[in-house]
């Protein structure tokens, strides 16, 4: 079986770096990897960390690029690899526009797609933008969803995905998280943490990222003045931590309104092993990502998501994950009863991961050999699945 993992950002390389791993140890499988390059620094500090080496490499990133841009290079630049690669399936993740594009492609060209944390909704088309529209794109499209939970499956299903179709895996976030956690802190983070009070428990550290589309210009103000109103008030207790999206709409919104400030520290982007000791270490999480809203459950961290709508609900259930927005009370108040609330926070640490057993990755290597020879078996037999 001919198989081909695309992806073009960090988010994506982290889940499917675990993924390339799995495919790599299986004999009946020719796994190759093509990435777009979508996201050019912050992709190749994971395929350096994970040590996967791309077999096609498209480097399509330009700065502060538009999305029709980035998604007409994507289409016209992965058609002729698909054309020339002819692999049985494509395996793409999550809900970037690599992802929409390949998974189109794939169509296009009669290939095989295998969707990995398929099934995520917030059911609203412009939050998260332009991601929920790509995954659905993607789902329509899929021969194979990989959907992280059970939640994630009834989503499926109620589209009118047939349920032989969806596979349980997990998410294979947690496969990569649980590697890199064993591994010793970067010097770097254990230098900064040293520096500003963490590890000797002189303070505490609450770590923060945003970088998202739709939280550009105004919301991205609102949340760094409500950053900002933190560190003045609890200053003495707290220490933020802010790795920078290198995003020029960031940037230009952050440094201005938090550089300079005594508890709080801006960083550029930090590496996946940097953020996740990052993350091992705080007390508390400011985050817009998706893909932190799943690893902090790994760790028991009460996160404040910078979002209006999530599409991992289960850990909002479980009581990691609470939506705040943009709004600057809200985040403030939230914000200061947690940090207050040391009971609560012990609680989260016994609690049960919402996202997986840490296997994902061989499940969806399972599932996928499985399904090829169930529908090969249809076929032979003149029925459908």
């Amino acid at each position: 079986m001919r198989v081909l993992t695309i992806f073009g950002t960090r988010p994506e390389a982290v889940k499917l770096c675990p993924v390339v791993q799995e495919l790599k140890r299986r004999s009946s499988i020719d796994s190759r990897v093509c990435v777009t390059a979508q996201h050019r620094e912050m992709l190749d500090q994971v395929l350096s960390i994970f040590d996967v080496t791309p077999d096609i490499d498209l480097n399509l990133m330009r700065p502060n690029q538009a999305l029709a841009d980035i998604t007409a290079r994507i289409l016209l630049d992965l058609n002729p690899v698909l054309e020339a690669e002819k692999p049985d399936w494509i395996i793409v993740q999550g809900d970037t526009t690599t992802v929409m594009a390949a998974a189109l492609l794939g169509y296009y060209q009669k290939i095989k797609v295998g969707h990995v944390e398929a099934g995520l909704r917030t059911y609203n088309r412009w939050q998260p933008f332009p991601e929920e529209i790509n995954r659905k794109i993607a789902g329509i499209v899929a021969d194979l969803h990989f959907a992280p939970t059970e939640h994630s499956r009834q989503n499926l299903l109620k589209e009118g995905i047939p349920d032989w179709r969806i596979k349980v895996t997990g998410n294979p976030v947690i496969d990569a998280l649980n590697q890199i956690a064993k591994q010793p802190m970067p010097e770097k983070i254990k230098k900064l943490l040293s520096e500003i009070g963490v590890l000797d428990g002189q303070k505490k550290l609450v770590a923060v990222t945003a970088h998202r589309r739709e939280n550009f210009g105004e919301p991205l103000r609102k949340i760094c003045n409500a950053i900002r109103k933190l560190a003045d008030d609890y200053g003495d207790q707290i220490h933020l931590v802010y790795p920078v999206h290198l995003n020029p709409n960031v940037q230009e919104t952050v440094y201005p309104l938090l550089k300079d400030h005594p508890s709080i520290t801006l960083l550029p982007p930090a590496t996946y092993d940097e953020m996740i000791a990052l993350e091992k270490n705080a007390t508390m999480m400011l985050t817009d990502s998706g893909g932190i809203q799943e690893e902090v459950t790994t760790f028991g961290i009460p996160t404040l998501v910078l979002r209006h709508k999530t599409e991992r609900p289960e850990g909002v259930s479980a009581g990691f994950l609470h939506l705040v927005g943009d709004d600057e009370q809200l985040i403030y108040d939230t914000a200061v009863k947690l940090l207050q609330d040391k009971e609560g926070l012990n609680d989260l640490k016994s609690l049960d991961n919402p996202f997986g057993d840490g296997h994902a990755s061989r499940h969806i290597v399972d599932a996928l050999l499985q399904f090829t020879d169930q529908e090969s078996d249809m076929q032979e037999n003149g029925r459908n699945p």
